[in-house]
């Protein structure tokens, strides 16, 4: 009786489990599903041989959909959204992989096989009890029949009337729509690439010639830099907002001081939570770069980026500084960079700060010392990549005097001295408190190296490339990330004059929000001939 029970329990539990954790409450768990009492009456239906087929194929089913569910649950806490049956395969190596960065090899292995032992017993157990069911409604057949009829009636008349319990329908379809949203799903990947090989075939400045290319910029040193999970509840929420506000604030005050002004708004991201390298591609390319998908395709592609364009006048030399690289990218080639200082060509010798291999203030000490702070070169156009702000927050890196930094080793006492990840994400609050001090730490870098380092030629545009993990933005579906443009020569502001940005580093609630992708685009059009 108790093993019939827990059978019982099972299916019940599948047929009715959302795939999102903020639904996961009891009220879920008191309706009646549509798909249950359907599928009892075929299997009170059909022949015995028939019938252990269909109560196996069913199982199988119910597994499978619930496996769906749990990973789901994941990409919901992430990346605010589903997983992609077509498009996100390759995002579960990527987790692994984080895994593995912050938590040690161990806790990969344990993770993976943590995972592996879930989904065959999911799969194995909904099958097995399933079946069970199915035999108990069988030995009690008149019974079954009744209890059938009248959970089909109750449920019409429950969906007919809306009864709900806690705002909760009390009949519901879930299961045949989340299907039904699959195969949608699935068909609209399948043909975004022809979508997106027709919009990649378009691009107005494909055939400008190289003198008439960003001439409003010639002899300036322009700096493309990515302050990562920097989105706008670091800007808008109340439980970070005065103290991000007052760092924004020092940050325009200090940088005026120093010659320098700025002016931001905001852009909307292609992704949130994660995929900053979706980001970084949608904002070069000036294409939306929503999926793996796209990205492989981007990248294995003629498009011209902004590093494209940059090269491609001749009067800059073109360098990334990418501190979160520690393996072959074959697509930096795609980013027309010249050269590429990965984590382990930045000369840093210290400790990883969780996923983070390079501290921000180090990763920008090098980019001093080996590309900016050289003497008689040619202009340079950056793409740097500030990584310390990415997930999971825990330990921080901090500021520490420019000239101590040295090879890095300052940095294991610090590290010793910081937080660890596995307690501070037990709980939600810590967890946004660290992250609200991650992006002041790297606001401070950024803004400390253009004060210390900065010229008449300098051009600074950086911004955020996504909004942090949901337990974060605690809700928010914004996908907004602010944008700043720092210049000390007037001239280079007073080309963008138009954009309407908000002066200072702190864009205002109401400024323009463009997409990410169209920001390439107007850059090269406000700094080029026809915006002379």
């Amino acid at each position: 009786m108790g093993t019939t029970v827990l059978a019982g329990a099972l299916v019940l539990f599948a047929l009715l489990v959302p795939n999102r954790l903020e639904r996961l409450g009891p009220e879920a768990f008191f309706r009646l599903p549509a798909e249950g009492i359907l599928l009892a009456g075929l299997l009170l239906a059909v022949p015995p041989r028939s019938r252990r087929l269909m109560s196996v194929a069913a199982g199988a089913l119910l597994g499978l959909l619930t496996v769906l569910k749990f990973v789901d649950m994941g990409f919901y806490s992430v990346l605010a959204r589903p997983f992609d049956l077509v498009l996100d395969w390759i995002l579960l190596d990527d987790a692994a992989e984080f895994v593995r960065e912050s938590f040690g090899r161990t806790g990969q292995v344990l993770a993976v096989v943590g995972v592996i032992v879930l989904v065959v017993a999911v799969l194995v157990l909904m099958t097995l009890a399933t079946v069970r069911v199915t035999n108990l409604m069988v030995g009690h057949r008149a019974v079954a029949t009744r209890t059938t009829l009248i959970l089909g009636t109750a449920w019409i008349t429950c969906m007919t009337l809306g009864i709900q319990i806690a705002g909760v329908p009390l009949a519901t379809k879930g299961n045949a729509d989340f299907v039904n949203n699959r195969i949608e799903q699935v068909q609209a990947g399948l043909k975004d690439g022809r979508v997106f090989e027709k919009q990649a075939a378009v691009d107005a400045f494909a055939k400008t010639p190289p003198d008439q290319l960003l001439t409003g910029l010639r002899g300036k040193d322009v700096l493309f830099t990515f302050i990562e999970s920097y989105g706008r509840v670091a800007i808008d929420d109340p439980a970070m907002a005065p103290q991000i506000d007052s760092v924004l604030k020092e940050g325009t005050n200090s940088l005026k001081a120093a010659g320098f002004q700025s002016r931001s708004a905001w852009l909307k991201s292609p992704v949130t939570g994660a995929g900053s390298w979706l980001a970084h591609s949608t904002f070069l390319s000036g294409l939306w770069i929503k999926n793996q998908q796209r990205y492989r395709s981007l990248t294995t592609s003629d498009r011209a980026t902004l590093g494209s364009y940059f090269r491609k006048t001749g009067a800059w030399r073109t360098v990334g500084i990418v501190p979160g690289v520690r393996r072959a990218w074959p697509e930096g080639k795609f980013f027309a960079l010249d050269h590429i200082y990965d984590s382990e060509h930045l000369g840093y010798n210290g400790p990883y700060f969780s996923w983070t291999p390079v501290p921000d203030q180090f990763s920008l000490e090098a980019f001093q010392r080996l590309e900016h702070g050289k003497k008689n070169r040619d202009p340079i156009m950056a793409e740097i990549i500030l990584a310390s702000s990415h997930n999971p927050w825990s330990p921080i890196a901090r500021m520490t005097d420019w000239d101590d930094l040295g090879d890095g080793s300052v940095f294991n006492q610090i590290k010793k001295e910081g937080t660890d990840p596995k307690e501070v994400w037990k709980d939600p609050e810590r967890v946004r408190t660290e992250y609200r001090h991650a992006i002041e730490y790297s606001l401070h870098s950024l803004t400390e190296w253009v004060e210390r380092y900065g010229t008449d030629d300098t051009v600074l545009v950086f911004l955020g490339d996504h909004q942090p993990v949901p337990t974060v933005t605690a809700g928010s579906t914004s996908k907004d990330v602010p944008v700043t443009i720092v210049a000390r020569d007037p001239k280079v502001l007073d080309k963008i004059a138009d954009w309407n940005w908000t002066d200072g580093l702190k864009p205002a609630e109401n400024a323009p929000t463009w997409g990410m992708d169209r920001f390439r685009d107007r850059f090269m059009t406000a700094y080029g001939p026809r915006g002379d």
